[in-house]
């Protein structure tokens, strides 16, 4: 029997699948990524695969000029919800997820950059895959822009920076502002990454690199378990019905 498949759509190469790839191999699944930051004229097709991954990345979701792709993108992620796939998205994914259900997303006052404390609301507690997080729980954040909740969306989790860090629509589509995927070495990439160093500088004052990687020590392993119990739950959904979903009208 073929194993199944997982579509990931990836926009710069320092966001990967992080903690979640090895899981998804020791479960089984092949990966196909598409790496929109050297093919942005890709389309894809979502028949046979078992679900779809959106990961990050340092662009807007609205500029559409410089990245034609995330029209694309919005596109073929609605397509996925409409079939009923299991649907992941992280960061800017979380946010193209928000736009392809009727959300918004927009520029937040401060950047979230380092461990941050998300809450978890009622639905966030009792949820199948993030009732594993703690009502207060200490995740990696990496972004600036925020997402308004999509309609028939459920809220999961928020902060006083991001009001929607984690939101379900349906069974089977999530979004997570926070990157639950992030573990040492991919934090420690990100600190050093030159792509990130003018955010760096403009946050000197309010982000310390050298005080995340200090905190890392504590933080990782935790953050690490964290994802491990959160990301298994989600892969064992992928088999849970009914599938199908109706999108919300635009």
């Amino acid at each position: 029997m073929a194993r199944p498949k997982v579509l990931v759509f990836q926009h710069v190469p320092y966001e990967p699948l992080g903690s979640l790839d090895p899981l998804l191999k020791g479960a089984g699944f092949r990966i196909r990524y598409i790496n929109f930051g050297r093919e942005p004229e890709s389309r894809p097709t979502l028949g046979g695969y078992a679900a779809l991954i959106v990961l990050g990345g340092p662009m807007n979701s609205d500029q559409i000029d410089s990245y034609p792709n995330l029209i694309t993108e919005v596109e073929m992620i609605r397509e996925a919800v409409d079939r009923g796939m299991s649907v992941l998205g992280i960061c800017l994914g979380a946010q193209l997820l928000a736009k392809a259900l009727g959300g918004e997303v927009s520029r937040n006052a401060v950047r979230e950059i380092g461990w941050h404390d998300v809450e978890m609301t009622e639905a966030g507690l009792s949820d199948p895959v993030l009732s594993t997080f703690a009502p207060i729980q200490e995740v990696f954040q990496w972004h600036q822009d925020g997402m308004s909740l999509p309609p028939g969306a459920d809220l999961l989790a928020s902060s006083p920076a991001s009001p929607v860090q984690a939101f379900r629509f349906g069974q089977h589509a999530y979004g997570f502002q926070f990157h639950l995927e992030a573990n040492g070495p991919l934090i420690d990439r990100w600190l050093s990454v030159p792509a990130h160093q003018e955010t760096l500088r403009q946050e000197q004052g309010s982000v310390d690199p050298g005080q995340i990687r200090q905190q890392a020590v504590s933080s990782v392993g935790p953050l690490e378990q964290l994802s491990l119990e959160t990301f298994s739950r989600w892969i064992d959904r992928f088999e849970v019905g009914p599938r199908r979903q109706r999108l919300p009208s635009r």
